[in-house]
């Protein structure tokens, strides 16, 4: 597989069966584990320029969060960061992982952070990237479209396209290609696709974070915090907050970079990641 490929080519190669439905995953290179997370609005897409680094040296593992990707949600299952949570752990579990270090973007932050601190995952560090973990950390487009989903949910599929494309343009500092903001795009294609979307905005919450802040102070693994300096979805000012309620928490600018810095420079996030978790 071309990890690199700037198309809809990316594709997870693997299936596990967790309580919450199927996970999509993937597994690169030899060396200590290493598992990456992403958040809201992306899919596993997101690590293309950053797998092929850190697989030099590391077991990389990446998933598609539940309702998201390549992955499917269970019947009565909901796409809330403590359910994925819970995911990540069974599959820690099935990957056979003992100690791990965990990478996560946005809500993935959140959703690792809480697998470590509520789930009781044993992590060796982690590194949160733009995370939505302090609160309040949803934008204002997050919140109308959870005040106004019935909305959302019967708008015409052209409109609600043209809306959720012009949506994920701003969550780069610099321009997508056409073929990027294609494959960002995709798992949302559709009347399917709409649905999908407006179900996870719906089951976003800062609830499933609250635990976490609580418990910030108790986190004793080494931690980066890594923040693109343009980032206009949550200001750098939110990953200064972050660092400085983590013990020994370090935190990292990345220059030329929005909210979706592994976008934006793939090369500088995969550097940072590589020394850290060396």
């Amino acid at each position: 597989m071309n990890v690199r490929a700037a198309d809809g080519s990316w594709k997870l190669q693997h299936h596990v069966q967790v309580s919450g439905g199927e996970v999509a995953t993937g597994v690169w290179g030899d060396g200590p584990p290493v598992v990456l997370t992403h958040g809201t609005p992306a899919w596993s897409y997101l690590w293309r320029g950053v797998v092929p680094v850190l697989a030099r040296r590391y077991r990389v593992y990446a998933w598609d969060l539940l309702g998201f990707g390549g992955s499917r949600l269970g019947p009565g299952a909901v796409p809330s960061i403590a359910e994925q949570s819970r995911t990540l752990a069974e599959l820690i579990e099935h990957w056979g992982l003992n100690e791990p270090s965990l990478v996560g973007h946005d809500i993935g932050g959140g959703i690792v952070a809480r697998a470590h601190l509520v789930e009781g995952v044993p992590v060796r560090r982690l590194a949160l990237l733009d995370a939505a973990v302090l609160g309040p950390w949803n934008t204002p487009f997050t919140e109308h479209m959870q005040r106004h989903s019935d909305v959302y949910r019967t708008m015409p599929q052209h409109i609600f396209d043209d809306i959720i494309t012009a949506r994920l343009q701003t969550a780069t500092h610099q321009p997508m290609p056409d073929a990027v903001a294609r494959a960002y795009h995709a798992p949302w294609a559709g009347s399917a696709g709409q649905q999908r979307w407006i179900d996870q905005v719906a089951a976003v919450s800062f609830e499933d974070t609250r635990d976490v802040v609580a418990r910030l102070d108790q986190i004793s693994a080494p931690t980066l915090v890594l923040w693109g300096e343009q980032d206009e979805w949550l200001p750098p000012a939110t990953g200064e907050r972050l660092a400085g309620s983590i013990p020994g928490a370090r935190l990292e600018t990345i220059r030329a970079a929005g909210h979706f810095a592994p976008e934006d420079n793939p090369d500088d996030v995969a550097d940072a990641l590589s020394t850290f978790l060396a």
